[in-house]
Parts: C-alpha cells; sequence; structure tokens
C-alpha cells in the first residue's frame, strides 16, 4: 500500500492562519474622515436638490491620487443599487470613467455603454447624444458621475477640453440632472475654461490628503490609525503612537489610500509567516511590497535609525503630486 504523507502539522496551522487572514483588508469598512464627510455630504446635496426640486447643479471633486476618490464614489453608487426590470433598467447613480484618450464622443460612448446601448458605434456624436439623453431618462438616472476627468487636461488636443465645456452644460440644461465631476486637481482647470460652466460648478469639494503640520492635524491622523488598529484581527503595535504614527505619515504622504495598501499587506505577511503581530519589521516589509519594492533601508520610513523626510524627490513613490498651481500657466493654453 502506497504511504501517504502527512503535512507537518506546524505546515497545517501556518496555512490554516494563512487563510483566515487572505480576505481581511481594511476598505472592507469605510473610514469616516473630515475630508470623506464633507464630499460626500456635498454629492447628496446636489442628488437631493435634482430629485426633489429638480435643479440640475454641477459639482467638483478633487483629489490627490490616493486620497479615496474612488472609495467615495464606489461608496454613494452603492446606496443606490442598478435594478433590472424584465423591460427596464433603472440606474439611479450612474457612475462612468473618462476615456484615457478623452473626447465627447468617447465619453458619450462610454455613458452609453454603461446604460447598456446596443448601436453604441452607430450615428455622429450628435445623433448618440441624443440616444444618451433619451436612455438618461429612460434609465431614471438621477445623478451622473463623472470620474477622471483631468483626463481632458492630459490630452494634447486641446479642442477636446473646450468642446467638453459646452457638453456639459447641455447635460445639465437638457438632461435636468445633476452632474458630479471628479478627477486630479488640475481636472479644475477645464471646468474655468467656461465662465458660464465655472458657475454652475461653483459648489466644489476637496479630498484632501492628511497633513502633520500641527498638534490638530497630528491628532486627526493618529485618530484614522487608531480606528484602523481597532479592526485588526492580528496582533498590533499601537498604530496611533506618536513616534509611529509619524513614520506612517511618512510612508503614505497622508493619503488613506497607501495606509491601506501597507496595513493589508503587513497583516498578508503575518498570515504567511511564523509570526504572531505586526512589529516594525513587518511593516518595513509590508512598505517595500505594497509601495516602494526599491527602497533604500535608510529611506524604509519603518526602519528604526531611517531618514524620516517626505518621499518626493525624483524617483521616489510621492513624486509625482498634482499641484493646481503648477497647472495655473497652462489653463490659458487649453
Amino acid at each position: 500500500m502506497e504511504h501517504i504523507q502527512q503535512p507537518h502539522p506546524s505546515s497545517t496551522a501556518i496555512h490554516s492562519k494563512e487563510n483566515s487572514l487572505i480576505e481581511f483588508s481594511v476598505r472592507h469598512r469605510i473610514i469616516e474622515f473630515d475630508a470623506f464627510c464633507e464630499s460626500l455630504r456635498k454629492i447628496e446635496h446636489v442628488h437631493n436638490r435634482g430629485r426633489l426640486a429638480h435643479v440640475s447643479i454641477g459639482l467638483l471633486i478633487t483629489g490627490q491620487s490616493g486620497s479615496g476618490k474612488t472609495t467615495l464614489l464606489e461608496y454613494y453608487r452603492a446606496r443606490f443599487p442598478r435594478r433590472d426590470h424584465s423591460e427596464q433598467t433603472v440606474v439611479p447613480v450612474l457612475v462612468v470613467e473618462t476615456p484615457a484618450a478623452p473626447s465627447v464622443k468617447n465619453l458619450v460612448e462610454a455613458i452609453l455603454h454603461a446604460l447598456g446601448d446596443p448601436h453604441i458605434d452607430k450615428g455622429s456624436t450628435g445623433e448618440k447624444t441624443r440616444r444618451m439623453f433619451t436612455l438618461l431618462r429612460a434609465c431614471q438616472v438621477e445623478l451622473l458621475i463623472i470620474d477622471e476627468f483631468q483626463h481632458f487636461c492630459d490630452t494634447p488636443r486641446r479642442s477636446a477640453a473646450s468642446q467638453v465645456t459646452d457638453w456639459l452644460k447641455s447635460v445639465l440644461n437638457v438632461a435636468g440632472i445633476p452632474v458630479v465631476v471628479v478627477g486630479l486637481p488640475r481636472a479644475s482647470a477645464v471646468i474655468r475654461m467656461n465662465e458660464q460652466l465655472a458657475r454652475r460648478f461653483s459648489s466644489g469639494a476637496h479630498l484632501r490628503s492628511f497633513t502633520y503640520e500641527s498638534k490638530e492635524t497630528q491628532k486627526e491622523f493618529r485618530g484614522i490609525l487608531k480606528e484602523i488598529h481597532s479592526r485588526l484581527p492580528v496582533k498590533c503595535m499601537e498604530l496611533h503612537e506618536a513616534n509611529l504614527a509619524r513614520r506612517f505619515f511618512m510612508a503614505t504622504n497622508g493619503l488613506i489610500d497607501y495606509i491601506a495598501k501597507i496595513i493589508d499587506e503587513a497583516v498578508q505577511i503575518v498570515g504567511r509567516q511564523e509570526s504572531t503581530e505586526i512589529d516594525l519589521n513587518t511593516l518595513a516589509l509590508a512598505f517595500q511590497e505594497s509601495v516602494w519594492n526599491g527602497v533604500p533601508p535608510a529611506l524604509n520610513p519603518f526602519t528604526p535609525d531611517a531618514i524620516l523626510r517626505q518621499l518626493n524627490k525624483a524617483g521616489e513613490p510621492f513624486e509625482l503630486w498634482d499641484d493646481p498651481v503648477t497647472h495655473k500657466a497652462a489653463d490659458a493654453s487649453l
């Protein structure tokens, strides 16, 4: 009879622990912070004004990559789920992404696709736009959210940015529904191109990153870490301890998405190893694996003797920071 080798008990225990932690993510529950709640409140306001007062308002929401914009939109859309009936599809909140090669035509096609139009490739841009208006009404869309709007700043076709401002005015006027435009801070340059549109989008929100400049902002940042610490399924050093919180700020540049990346990876590391808790070494490895694979040990914020500074120099994780001030000169050329 063939002998079947039994797994080593310690190996079984390791696999069992890894399996129990593999589904964990900080992202499974919303982390509520002031900027997130303020942006959420503003979306709710324009949505309710559209539904109850039939007023079509524009709202611009900006934030750095990793500031929580995608989480915000997914959270809000989930509150108003799509409903597919036998003869009709109802989409109360429609979220579309600006195509990487943006134009009014491509954006209209993205909306038609999201609404289930079977003839996306047929007709001129004007015909597609008219079909879009028909479908927006048929699907009872109450709120249109356009994400990644900064693509209209990035295209070499400057006319595309000008055309989309006129198109946005027509959506507000003809469809009669609120429109939320979301993107990196430079997305505001497109809205400012058209004075009439800028007035319609006078309400704005900035999903800011955390700062560490004062006792008040440090307290806010440490409060987020304390909340995350309370959710962890494994033993962990106090994330909100002052020295460790400062290391976290340097490792994330105050961006909530990077906090989640590091914590999620640290939990997975504990699951993969014969370790029972998240310590400084675990966090150093998590930073290397989830944020900066080639980080020199002296710049890894979780290395005991690290040089603690913002990692925003050439080749570092936060080199590309979207500062609207640097785009002022570009506004005139759009």
